[in-house]
């Protein structure tokens, strides 16, 4: 396998832009992700439309989706609108891949935020795999999917690697390993990094996202619990368990370094963030990579039902379930309520509360 490309998630804050200066004066930065449903209904700044311009004419932009909610059972305006605007940018900027979050996000006015995670149920997959099949049909470039950070319960962990890999068979698609994702999972749930790492379908990784968090503290007990939040430095777990990530996962292409664009305002940030970016390129720099091809993709033939597949019951189970988060039920209703879709009884009562937290950070009013 040849040599992953390192870059960044870009972003457009005049912070982000000082920090990472450095690393574009001196041709650091191989490739660039861009989040580009962030700016949907925003103008685009000339000096950033030039910027991933010019990494899209070199061959060298991926794109990364936020907001297209892959398990939302009920198909909206929104999610139209979403696959329209994506074949407009598609159309306009050279991309060589684009990729979403595994998860759902209800479509009231609180779904901002955090992706949600689903149980491995046949009906469920259905949806997802409907939505990424018109996800894919709407770009002729390779579609993937990352893992999530978040998870309800120790089932949810384990269960999501096989998912991911059942979701994108039908597509030619791929993962996103998001190693800070799996951090969260292995300190929230206490088992090895590795081991999750393992239940992944490892041969199907083309890219690997490496970010730092915070911590929450715990209402229940002494152990805090790890946050997906972008704003800190990758921690050193992961950056110890990354070089024998890079040996298993034999399709890697790039490697990418997410931090929020608010989170790099003093000197002491920066220069963690640009050591953090030194480290990793030092780590890809000395593992052993054989030369190999490119592996070629095409395009899967896919039949689309004429009308986007819906489950009223699921929609409804997502929409109960969102609404008791955001309104801070206590975590014995949510664990008593009488869910076909979601094992509630199974939670964890710390995660709930998580949940609850995150989502009220999204929308405070």
């Amino acid at each position: 396998m040849r040599k992953p490309m390192l870059g960044v998630s870009m972003m457009a804050e005049a912070d982000f832009v000082s920090a990472i200066l450095p690393l574009l004066q001196n041709n650091s930065i191989e490739v660039m992700e861009w989040s580009f449903d962030t700016l949907y209904h925003a103008h685009e700044p000339d000096w950033l439309h030039d910027l991933l311009n010019f990494y899209a004419e070199n061959d060298r932009l991926i794109g990364h989706g936020v907001y297209y909610s892959l398990f939302d059972a009920r198909w909206t305006e929104r999610q139209e609108e979403w696959l329209k605007k994506l074949t407009e940018e598609v159309s306009l900027r050279k991309y060589n891949h684009i990729t979403e979050h595994f998860g759902f996000m209800n479509t009231e006015n609180f779904h901002q935020g955090v992706p949600l995670p689903v149980s491995l149920h046949p009906q469920t997959l259905e949806i997802g795999q409907d939505r990424l099949y018109r996800l894919q049909e709407a770009v002729n470039i390779p579609v993937g999917i990352e893992n999530l950070a978040f998870s309800f319960s120790i089932d949810d962990v384990k269960e999501q690697g096989v998912f991911l890999d059942k979701l994108t068979e039908g597509t030619n698609g791929f993962l996103i390993l998001d190693l800070h994702n799996i951090y969260c999972q292995s300190s929230n749930f206490e088992v090895p990094i590795q081991e999750i790492i393992n239940l992944y379908p490892l041969d199907k990784v083309k890219e690997i996202h490496l970010s730092g968090g915070s911590w929450q503290d715990s209402v229940y007990g002494d152990k805090q619990v790890r946050r997906d939040t972008h704003d800190d430095v990758i921690p050193q777990d992961i950056l110890s368990v990354l070089p024998s990530v890079l040996t298993q996962c034999q399709n890697l292409e790039y490697i990418i370094i997410e931090r929020l664009g608010d989170t790099v305002k003093t000197e002491e940030e920066r220069d963690n963030f640009l050591n953090d970016f030194n480290t990793v390129s030092t780590i890809i720099e000395t593992s052993d990579w054989k030369v190999k091809g490119k592996s070629g993709w095409s395009k899967k033939e896919m039949k689309l039902s004429e009308k986007p597949l819906e489950n009223l019951v699921l929609y409804e189970e997502q929409s109960r379930l969102t609404k008791l988060l955001f309104d801070n039920v206590e975590v014995k209703a949510i664990k008593d309520q009488d869910f076909y879709y979601f094992k509630t009884e199974n939670w964890d009562a710390e995660m709930i509360l998580t949940a609850q937290n995150i989502i009220k950070k999204w929308n405070p009013y």
